[in-house]
């Protein structure tokens, strides 16, 4: 193998050195990398959305085929899910955003030799099969946030395997450029790929970075939709007929959605921070058991269709006669993807918080006189509002939804639930819940990797938000 890279690497030094542009030749060898490791994350999403949709599939078979089983595959799942992470790659838990986002600010001379231990090989192995193990034992996560992480690793990694004599290319741009690419990949929304590099993690001016960002955005995602072909998220929900007096119920759910999103990140951080007390594993373990006793009591006694990633049920409401869920339904999911993703298994939380805020709106609606079309419309605002009060990016969560459902004549109904949502949320918690994570991932490496002479203090790496 390593005389195999090497010959490939004389071989394409031979073939820039025959190039007589400089300039021609420089750009060339700037953009390569960028392509490469765009095709490799369109192939990977492919097969990770594969892998993931078999995991939901098998939970509902073996929940139709006997529904008691999900008192023992679940507390397994979630043990073994927590276990691969803990085990083989400590930084792979979660949603891989914060991770990502911490990636950023450790893209400097002086910090970089960290950013393999949140960006490697052995993340992208450990995240598809701590994820798969979470949704095949009846987690409430999505696949989003580790596609985006898992994209961020295979950037890195081609860029770490350039040799010595490619045109240096910058780790940050590479590791920002990788995440949109992952977003496009996962989604199908290269506008959002885009958005979400620029607004949630982006602190550099996007001139720096542009060509590259859109090229490595549209080669993953024509790579992705390639093999998977071409597909909306969510498909053509009819939102026609809509009026202006539709704006004020917009207003009132996105608040709603902004709120609870808030409260619901907040709860999660207090869970993490009580399970960072534990000192040894029988202690994990338990926890474990006993939140996954509680999805699956939930499951079992109320409704089944609490489970998995939520996109089944943002199809029912918006594609099907009977939009309207029943009341608990946003609550048992808040419950199901806050145990979920403090679980300290692999899984996000994108698909699931776009499931929370369609499932407020269906029911939002079902206690006003509404159309199917307007209905629609209110659910695709929870959707947003929701999602905004995860990550703070309005944007980016308008834009998704958008390219999701392909409605370009609701832009305006979802930039104002976002816009309403991110300001009702920052009235409970000042920072995002990836902020908060992102913070935590820092200080765990400022204590169990960073050289002694190099450590900083807390207040160093909040200045780092």
């Amino acid at each position: 193998m390593k005389k195999l890279l090497t010959y490939i690497r004389n071989r394409l030094k031979q073939t820039f050195d025959n190039i007589t542009n400089e300039r021609l030749k420089d750009n060339l060898l700037q953009a390569i990398p960028f392509w490469i490791a765009s095709i490799i994350t369109g192939l990977i999403a492919v097969l990770y959305a594969k892998i993931f949709g078999w995991g939901e599939l098998l939970l509902f078979k073996i929940i139709h085929w006997k529904s008691w089983l999900i008192f023992i595959i679940t507390p397994f799942a979630f043990v073994l899910s927590w276990w691969l992470v803990d085990r083989f790659a400590p930084y792979a838990k979660g949603s891989g955003i914060p991770q990502v986002m911490a990636s950023v600010d450790l893209a400097n001379p002086r910090d970089r030799y960290m950013i393999k231990y949140l960006l490697s090989f052995k993340i992208i192995i450990i995240k598809i099969i701590s994820s798969f193990v979470l949704i095949t034992g009846g987690g409430i996560i999505g696949r989003e946030g580790p596609t985006i992480q898992i994209a961020g690793s295979v950037f890195r990694k081609v860029n770490e395997l350039l040799p010595r004599w490619w045109p240096k290319i910058s780790q940050k741009n590479m590791i920002l450029t990788g995440a949109a690419a992952g977003l496009s990949a996962a989604f199908n929304t290269p506008l959002g790929g885009v958005v979400f590099a620029i607004e949630e993690l982006a602190k550099t001016h996007i001139s720096y970075f542009k060509t590259a960002l859109f090229t490595a955005v549209i080669i993953a995602g024509l790579t992705a939709e390639t093999l998977a072909g071409p597909y909306l998220y969510l498909g053509y929900p009819k939102t026609g007929g809509t009026t202006l007096w539709l704006m004020f119920p917009v207003i009132l759910i996105a608040a709603i959605s902004g709120i609870a999103s808030s409260y619901i990140s907040g709860l999660m951080l207090k869970i993490n921070k009580f399970r960072a007390k534990f000192t040894h594993k029988k202690q994990h373990i338990l926890f474990l058991i006993g939140t996954a006793l509680i999805i699956s009591s939930l499951a079992y006694f109320v409704d089944k269709n609490i489970l998995g990633s939520g996109k089944e049920l943002m199809e029912h409401s918006l594609f099907t006669s009977d939009k309207h869920q029943k009341w608990y339904m946003p609550i048992l999911k808040m419950i199901g993807s806050t145990l979920s993703f403090t679980s300290g298994g692999a899984g996000g939380i994108f698909a699931p918080a776009l499931s929370i805020g369609a499932s407020i709106g269906s029911v939002f609606s079902g206690l006003i006189n509404l159309t199917p079309e307007e209905t629609n419309v209110i659910i695709l605002a929870g959707m947003v509002a929701f999602l905004t009060g995860i990550t703070r990016a309005p944007f980016t969560s308008a834009i998704l939804v958008l390219e999701m459902t392909d409605r370009h004549s609701l832009i305006f109904h979802l930039m104002l639930a976002g816009m309403i949502s991110s300001i009702a949320s920052m009235i409970i918690s000042r920072h995002s819940l990836y902020d908060s994570l992102k913070i935590g991932f820092l200080e765990k490496l400022n204590k169990e990797v960073r050289a002694p002479k190099d450590k900083l203090h807390l207040k160093d790496l909040v200045k780092r938000r």
